[in-house]
């Protein structure tokens, strides 16, 4: 088997809370994530915890190159403030996930209490971003893009540099797949912002 093969089935691992294990609620599930800062932890609306690997080099380099291009169109834009994939949110079906990106409208975001601020904000953001490595199967990140969209994001982009496609989520609609597209528009979600993807397509 090769290395390549091997980590797609060794991450990201599930950790399986039983009907006798304490169950944590959002601020034990927050100060768990701050005492294990080397993992990246997601939860989902079942209780099962979810230890993330660390992106490669190649991936990461991705993550910057996008986030870079999304900063700045959220600081010229002004409607909303843009988070990395260090962000947790708890979602209305009360899973914790940290996309790769993500984007909440300002109105949203004041409305939210201090203390919501300080840990895992309860909602799910306007508009997502998944980006797949080499350790992520296909089929577990649209799943998330769908739960994304089932709790109320208003865009996700399903980003695939393997396959060179992007998967575009609105609500109530079937995802569209782009094929080696050039750009994606954030229209009219996020006004103006087209991402040039020929950085990610190598």
């Amino acid at each position: 088997m090769s290395t390549q093969s091997s980590l797609a089935t060794a991450w990201p691992v599930v950790l399986q809370l039983g009907p006798v294990s304490h169950k944590m609620n959002d601020h034990e599930f927050f100060e768990f994530c701050q005492l294990n800062r080397d993992w990246r932890i997601e939860q989902t609306s079942d209780g099962e915890l979810i230890i993330m690997p660390p992106t490669g080099t190649v991936t990461g380099n991705m993550s910057f190159s996008l986030a870079g291009d999304f900063a700045a169109w959220v600081k010229a834009d002004g409607t909303g403030l843009g988070f990395d994939s260090s962000t947790g949110f708890t979602l209305p079906n009360r899973a914790k996930r940290s996309p790769d990106l993500a984007w909440v409208r300002r109105e949203r975001w004041d409305a939210l209490t201090p203390q919501e601020r300080q840990e895992f904000a309860p909602l799910c953001p306007d508009f997502v971003v998944e980006l797949r490595s080499l350790s992520d199967t296909l089929r577990t990140l649209q799943a998330k893009m769908e739960e994304y969209m089932a709790n109320g994001a208003a865009l996700g982009w399903l980003i695939d540099p393997i396959e060179k496609k992007v998967y575009v989520y609105r609500p109530a609609t079937e995802a569209c797949c782009l094929d080696h597209p050039a750009t994606v528009s954030g229209d009219p979600v996020l006004p103006g912002f087209v991402l040039e993807l020929h950085r990610l397509w190598g």
